[in-house]
């Protein structure tokens, strides 16, 4: 009878600690306080570094290994100097979409579109409110802002507009952490224009 007693007691014990081990685990979880201005901007920039903003957003020159970022544009979008390189609508007619030789650029059924200046710089996200920001990536509008057109290829914004409010914050706040680089992005050519 004592052994059955202690099994009972010790079954109660093991089940009340797994109830308030999950429910304090929880709460720690919904209670987690903010981050400070300089945490979110190291989250930002563990973020933009994960999912590959420079891949192309940031012009480049080719080097020993292939493209590497020229650090001074970091995140300048399309050079605004560069002239357009000849489009080829044939492989575009046939099915192709392609990038431009640093991946700033990209051609395809839509026409061709121009990575964007999102550094600090007044020509990129520095006037931009946090709110423009996370419309842009929630649900696709050029600049955030209502009535705009839409991202186009190849910005992946419908994969992105699933990041928490809190991730959308930190890459908003490292991206304006950033240097800023004077550079006013072409705007989108259509098929009209490329012919």
């Amino acid at each position: 009878m004592q052994n059955k007693f202690f099994i009972i007691g010790l079954s109660l014990v093991i089940a009340t600690g797994t109830i308030i081990a999950c429910n304090s685990s929880s709460a720690n979880e919904t209670e987690r306080k903010p981050l400070s201005q300089e945490e979110l901007v190291q989250r930002g920039s563990y973020l933009v570094n994960a999912i590959g903003c420079d891949d192309c957003h940031s012009p480049k020159k080719m080097g020993p290994n292939g493209p590497e970022v020229i650090p001074d544009l970091r995140f300048s979008g399309y050079p605004s100097e560069r002239p357009l390189q000849k489009v080829d609508t044939i492989s575009v007619k046939n099915g192709w979409s392609m990038f431009g030789s640093d991946f700033t650029s990209t051609l395809g059924p839509w026409g061709i579109s121009f990575a964007a200046n999102i550094t600090s710089d007044a020509t990129g996200i520095g006037n931009w409110k946090e709110e423009q920001f996370i419309k842009a990536i929630r649900e696709g509008k050029s600049k955030g802002l209502e009535g705009n057109r839409s991202l186009l290829p190849p910005m992946p914004w419908f994969v992105y507009r699933n990041f928490s409010d809190e991730d959308l914050s930190a890459i908003f706040a490292y991206l304006k952490s950033t240097k800023p680089v004077k550079n006013i992005v072409p705007a989108t050519k259509g098929w009209k224009e490329l012919k």
